[in-house]
């Protein structure tokens, strides 16, 4: 029987109706899913981190060596600069920004830290396989979420800062929704790399290995144990973490193994002792160098002696002394970058300046106690050692400070001890340096590199890991003995050194408590990080950031006055933000990569190998973390972030300035409260610390129970903090 050209059109037509019908009726098959893009030739189209972006590298300690693809570098040369600078690390960042690319859009509230997490893995790089066989994972989650429309991108900050070194796996689950309120699914290219052991890329030997090292994940085993079956998982990626802690390990080695360097305190102009009997010094000037040509400025540092008398008759000594240490650092103010498997040659030998303060009375046997302390940015060792120098003293601590690299002026600067009519002259030993040859030194100018350099998202890293080896190297010259008087005897007592340090102090001082074992105790005050995270959320320091940001080839400024910049970037614990402010992912994006390349200067890093999980063969040290509520300078979300990397809230002393304030108490930037003298809220957390440090760290007192308030001034300190750590910032207006 024939059919007619209609009745076959007919047929078609009844065909495509039933069709539609079915699928009205099944509104699962109607709805596209989305899908997460799996492309692992992108990184950007593809989960991100991943060690599909490394090639193998058997130099490195993690068998790896990250391998970014560049982008077009005559257009975006600012980044290629620091893609370069990341393609010399051995994995990917400790404090990670996770990116996840969709094909559509999403319902970014059902994005959490069940939807969406990583798991500590066993073994180190693409390797461990049969470290898995008894494997229970470990599952951190996820904060400060972004979902950005324009590139259908999801971005998320790590909820807690990751172990170096070491595996993870980000898993990102159905339990996400697209926009529809659909679960969102697996693509064809994810499901394809799980199924297909080959992949279409038999040749490519390191697809292969994180083919099966993803896939070991992926077990239903370890799913099992996670409560999820294969058929939830619409994606992951595998990485490896980097090595944030080889170059100062490897510094440290060649300190150790050195003879200890000799200190010399005959530094005047013509040869003359500096060493003085503090109640015969008169006067002191600072002749500061703060141009390359020209005239010493002079500074009367009369106050800075005043300071010396918070506790009357407390310091018998005034010393200044040098030794001659070994740098890393190069003149770009980075330290040139090696394999971390490599030992991290010197650049040459440099001379360190120190002032010395020794308390009065009889010298104990073994010489005094003494505490390190370091000042914050753009100070000096002329500057808060001298604050606190009095109440260490007081209990029985001698105290010793030297210079940050890029700080004290040029080194040219000298010291001008005033004797009655006499005088003696010294170097000071600045370590600043004009490195914008505008013929100027600042107070900072050097702690940081050249912000048009090539390595200018370095930032401060390798000026804070120099810093953090000076300090090492001043804890082996008073190990092998500083005798300040000439009489045969050490004066510092080589086994009970301790470290305090406000501001910068405490960021780098976190850092050398990390490191060195022969610190026995700590106390940063006001410390924070990351770095870049200070800068963007700091009144004090926007500026640099806005800079930076503008001298970027092209520009990432997106803003009006006063900072020019907004990276509409959330807050911990803040809902998740849609992002709609044009250029702000790129500035994030900058950030993450500042984060990333600072992980070996950061001491968000470093603080869990404090107390937490010291490096092998150290022991875990006492501790005292001082900071401020609504601190302006260092802001309470990067103090915080510290103090839960080292798990240090039991050993915290939170100051209330929010209540201290509207009782006419505090400061309106409570940045400096440990400094702010006469004040008590001054005196009494240095005399905790004084305490502590005479305790050998044993004893942690309350400041208000020093009593110098009046008793009907409620509490402005918890020790430790009481309520849950402050994630805002709490300024005050």
């Amino acid at each position: 029987m024939h059919t007619t050209l209609t009745e076959k059109y007919s047929f078609v037509r009844r065909a495509i109706a039933l069709l539609a019908a079915a699928v009205l009726l099944t509104p699962a098959l109607a709805a596209a899913a989305t899908h997460p893009l799996f492309n692992l030739q992108s990184n950007t189209q593809s989960p991100f981190p991943s060690d599909r972006f490394t090639v193998l590298d058997s130099h490195q300690l993690t068998g790896l060596r990250v391998s970014m693809p560049l982008p077009n570098c005559a257009t975006n040369p600012s980044d290629c600069a620091d893609l370069a600078l990341v393609n010399q690390l051995d994995g990917f960042n400790l404090q990670p920004r996770l990116s996840i690319p969709f094909d559509g859009a999403i319902d970014v509230n059902t994005v959490n830290s069940k939807t969406v997490f990583l798991i500590k893995l066993p073994g180190r790089g693409l390797r461990g396989e049969e470290e898995f066989e008894h494997f229970r994972p470990h599952v951190i989650g996820i904060n400060q979420i972004v979902w950005d429309p324009a590139s259908l991108t999801l971005f998320a900050e790590s909820n807690d800062h990751l172990d170096e070194d070491s595996n993870y796996a980000l898993i990102v689950t159905t339990g996400v929704h697209d926009a529809a309120g659909n679960p969102i699914a697996a693509s064809d290219d994810f499901a394809d790399f799980r199924r297909d052991d080959n992949f279409g890329q038999t040749k490519d030997a390191l697809l292969k290995a994180y083919r099966q090292a993803l896939k070991r994940v992926l077990s239903g085993d370890v799913l099992e144990e996670l409560g999820l079956s294969r058929r939830n998982i619409a994606a992951a990626s595998f990485f490896t973490t980097e090595s944030a802690t080889a170059t100062l390990r490897s510094i440290r080695e060649q300190i150790k193994a050195a003879a200890s360097p000799a200190a010399n305190f005959n530094l005047g102009s013509g040869g003359e002792k500096t060493v003085f009997p503090l109640n015969t010094v008169t006067g002191l000037t600072w002749n500061v160098q703060a141009l390359t040509v020209g005239p010493l400025v002079p500074t009367s540092l009369n106050a800075a002696l005043g300071a010396l008398q918070v506790f009357p008759g407390s310091i018998s000594t005034l010393a200044f002394g040098k030794f001659t240490g070994q740098h890393w650092q190069n003149a770009g103010v980075f330290i040139p970058a090696v394999p971390t498997r490599h030992s991290v040659p010197s650049q040459g030998s440099e001379e360190i300046f120190f002032n010395l303060f020794i308390p009065s009375g009889p010298r104990p046997t073994n010489g005094w106690p003494v505490a390190i302390f370091g000042h914050g940015f753009t100070d000096s060792k002329q500057g808060a050692p001298f604050a606190i120098a009095s109440t260490l003293a007081h209990n029985g601590i001698a105290s010793i400070a030297i210079n940050v690299v890029g700080h004290g002026f040029g080194p040219n600067s000298t010291l001008t001890v005033q004797q009655g009519t006499t005088s003696v002259t010294l170097p000071e030993g600045g370590r600043g340096f004009d490195q914008d040859g505008n013929g100027q030194i600042t107070s900072a100018e050097g702690s940081s590199t050249f912000v048009l350099s090539p390595q200018g998202t370095i930032g401060s890293r390798d000026a804070l890991q120099q810093t953090v080896a000076d300090l090492m190297q001043l804890v082996r010259a008073i190990q092998g003995g500083i005798d300040v008087n000439g009489d045969g005897l050490q004066d510092l007592d080589p086994n009970r050194i301790y470290y305090a340090g406000q501001s910068f102090g405490g960021i780098y001082g976190t850092i050398f408590l990390g490191i060195e074992p022969d610190v026995r105790a700590g106390v940063p005050n006001v410390p924070g990080g990351p770095i870049i995270d200070i800068v963007r959320l700091s009144p004090s320091f926007q500026l640099l950031l806005t800079q930076a940001l503008s001298v970027r080839v092209p520009s990432l400024l997106n803003a009006g006055p006063p900072i020019f910049f907004n990276d509409n970037s959330p807050l911990r614990n803040l809902p998740p933000v849609t992002n709609n402010v044009p250029g702000a992912i790129a500035i994030q994006t900058v950030e993450d990569t500042s984060r990333w390349l600072a992980q070996a200067g950061d001491p968000v890093a470093w603080a869990p190998f404090i107390r937490k999980s010291p490096l092998p063969g150290d022991l875990a040290k006492s501790v005292i973390v001082q900071f401020a509520r609504g601190d302006k300078t260092v802001p309470n979300p990067t103090a915080t972030a510290l103090i839960r990397s080292g798990d240090l809230a039991d050993r915290t002393t939170f100051y209330r300035n929010d209540i201290a304030f509207p009782l006419g108490l505090g400061l309106n930037n409570p940045h400096t409260f440990l400094t702010s003298l006469p004040r008590p809220i001054a005196v009494e957390p240095q005399i905790q610390i004084g305490v502590f440090f005479a305790s050998d760290g044993a004893i942690t007192i309350d400041p208000d129970s020093v009593g110098l308030l009046p008793a009907n001034v409620p509490p402005l300190f918890e020790t430790p903090i009481a309520a849950a750590l402050p994630e805002d910032l709490g300024y005050l207006p």
